[in-house]
């Protein structure tokens, strides 16, 4: 798989490769020229013209070097980075399409491990690893042949002294580029929140069929994060070579020893001067090799724990794509339908037989763990049911494309998951408009040719950060509409913001009544011929709930509703009833068929009524 990514970009890394041969090959001939010149003077050998000879191939040498290392940081480094992104977009795009079963099985956090510190020690792999180890090993070999050829072979061993220049020459370079490491991390960070939040709420991502929107969102952060990692890398570009001049000028502790040489008459002076300048080329190579082999080696585990990732498959495989149904009209029908959620688990439905005509109300009641939300997840099809079929209209739900069934469904989970953003954008989540933007993989160019349209959703202030200054997604009258009809509208507007008050993570800013009320808004606003309500009122009174249920009515008037719910006043007036029991239906009919059973649904009733007693005498 990695190999898929480095053969896209073969001639860049070849190119980068090639440079950086060439610029190693140039810098062992810098010290013999120097040494030449330096003889010839001092011998009265060289005449003017072989002086400005040995001059003009020095300054050559170190202009191609100079022109070189820029070409193979801009090659090498700037390609690590596009593999880079290229390879967290297409993670991100694989894990939004597996299945809920997966997400059950991996914690958010371990999935963030993977996203982020697994993705950069490939990507040092594959970028400065690679350039470390073939510097290594090329300028290494080149050096010490010219040392034992042009000087002596007895001073190559002064060739380890200069390691120890390296780490002040290193914590300088960390001083200088702390406030990029700082912009870096921050860049980061937001992309870290918006993986997180983005999987925490996969399940409304996938109900609302929002999976596309969330890879274009997501490619925005990962853009942003790309351009604070590139400046970083410019800086780099600049201050690399001004730590080799401040370790140069370290240099002169080697000097004692070849200067005793010299004495002595073992070397000439243009020989000793060539020789520190060796030592110097050595300093690079000896500590580069250490680090690659750290950086190879968790590389190397991290591609392992990716390729766990990129191996899974979607347990809800698309079959319907090609069916040709585009619409659903709302009948449902639940035959013997079972499900376990493991092999080794008990069964959460038993041999479920439902009919729910279109236009009609089911009311699904019984204590919890029965199975309730497990049948509105099979609806939207989350899971895959292990026995029996669920038709909507006639067809079996594996012949209903996905994006067809989940956008006919406005689902309310149970968890009321809200994203951090405004409580217009939360409302409209469902129906909001999407980028018209390249169906092509992002990258700086494309989104160059897109700067007009992308301009209305994205402003970049003086320090790089993208903010969005359009929350416009839809009409804000159709969204007061939705929130009038799940009577939040007068909470909303007691905001300071009102519409445009932005919330914390998963809603954590609002009330469970003001969350859940605000998730029936976002459901109502899709118009879609089903709703599943998953105990959405539980968390409000039971007035706001009756004039929640009257509204519903009104608005939900020929199509299907399905209400979830543990309180028989918020399902009593449904045009059927099933009372789940460890999976099974233990009862069926409505309010006034129930109530003269004597069973399960008669007592729960009787039991409610007592309770709403009791706390009416205690108010």
């Amino acid at each position: 798989m990695l190999l898929g990514y480095i053969k896209k970009y073969f001639f860049k890394y070849l190119m980068g490769i090639l440079i950086l041969f060439g610029v190693d090959l140039l810098g062992v001939y810098i010290p013999q020229f120097t040494g030449e010149v330096t003889d010839g003077l001092g011998g009265g050998g060289f005449t003017p013209e072989n002086v400005a000879r040995c001059v003009l191939l020095i300054f050559l040498c170190g202009l191609g070097m100079a022109m070189g290392r820029f070409g193979w940081r801009w090659f090498l480094f700037i390609t690590a980075r596009k593999i880079e992104k290229e390879m967290r977009d297409d993670l991100f795009e694989h894990l939004t399409g597996l299945s809920q079963k997966y997400y059950n099985e991996h914690k958010t956090g371990d999935l963030m491990a993977h996203f982020t510190n697994d993705i950069a020690a490939i990507r040092m792999a594959i970028g400065p690893a690679v350039i470390s180890v073939f510097d290594a090993v090329v300028m290494t070999v080149m050096v010490l042949v010219k040392m034992v050829r042009y000087v002596d072979g007895r001073l190559t061993v002064a060739a380890c002294i200069p390691m120890l220049i390296i780490l002040g020459g290193a914590l300088y370079y960390c001083l200088v580029v702390d406030k990029y490491y700082v912009e870096k991390n921050e860049a980061f960070s937001l992309l870290s929140d918006r993986v997180q939040e983005s999987f925490s709420g996969v399940r409304v991502i996938k109900a609302f069929v929002q999976e596309k929107r969330e890879q274009e969102e997501f490619m925005k952060v990962n853009l942003n994060n790309k351009k604070k990692n590139l400046k970083l890398i410019r800086a780099n570009m600049i201050f690399m070579p001004a730590i080799e001049l401040v370790i140069g000028i370290c240099r002169s502790i080697a000097l004692l020893y070849g200067g005793m040489l010299v004495f002595k008459g073992e070397i000439s002076v243009g020989h000793f001067i060539a020789f520190n300048q060796y030592i110097g080329m050595l300093v690079w190579p000896m500590i580069a090799v250490g680090d690659s082999v750290s950086s190879f080696t968790q590389g190397h585990a991290a591609m392992k724990r990716l390729r766990k990732i990129f191996d899974a498959e979607p347990d809800i495989v698309d079959t319907g794509r090609d069916s040709g149904i585009g619409k659903l009209e709302g009948n449902i029908d639940i035959r013997d339908l079972s499900f376990r959620y493991d092999p080794e688990l008990p069964k959460a439905l038993k041999n479920i037989d439902i009919s729910v005509p279109a236009g009609s109300t089911l009311a699904v009641i019984g204590r919890t763990g029965c199975g309730k939300t497990t049948l509105a997840n099979l609806l939207v099809r989350l899971y895959e049911a292990e026995s029996g079929e669920i038709l909507f209209d006639g067809h079996p739900i594996r012949e209903i494309p996905l994006s067809v069934l989940r956008s006919q469904i406005a689902y309310v989970p149970q968890d009321n998951f809200l994203f951090s953003d405004t409580i217009q954008a939360n409302i409209a989540f469902g129906v909001r408009k999407k980028l018209d933007l390249p169906e092509e993989k992002f990258s700086l160019s494309t989104l160059r040719k897109s700067a007009v349209q992308l301009n209305e959703f994205l402003e970049e202030d003086q320090a790089g950060h993208y903010t969005k200054i359009n929350e416009a997604y839809n009409d804000l009258a159709e969204v007061e509409e939705a929130a009038k009809q799940a009577c939040v509208h007068d909470n909303i507007i007691e905001f300071p913001a009102k519409y445009g008050t932005v919330i914390g993570e998963r809603g954590v800013t609002m009330s469970g009544g003001q969350k859940q009320r605000t998730s029936i808004a976002r459901a109502l606003m899709k118009t879609a011929p089903i709703l599943i309500l998953d105990d959405s009122l539980s968390a409000v009174d039971t007035d706001t709930e009756a004039r929640i249920l009257e509204n519903l009515k009104k608005v939900r008037e020929g199509k299907t509703t399905i209400i979830i719910a543990h309180r028989i006043s918020t399902i009593q007036n449904a045009d059927q009833i099933v009372v789940l029991d460890d999976g099974r239906i233990a009862e069926h009919g409505t309010h006034e068929e129930l109530m003269k059973t004597g069973g399960i649904y008669e007592r729960l009733y009787e039991k409610q009524q007592l309770e709403k007693m009791i706390d009416d005498i205690a108010e």
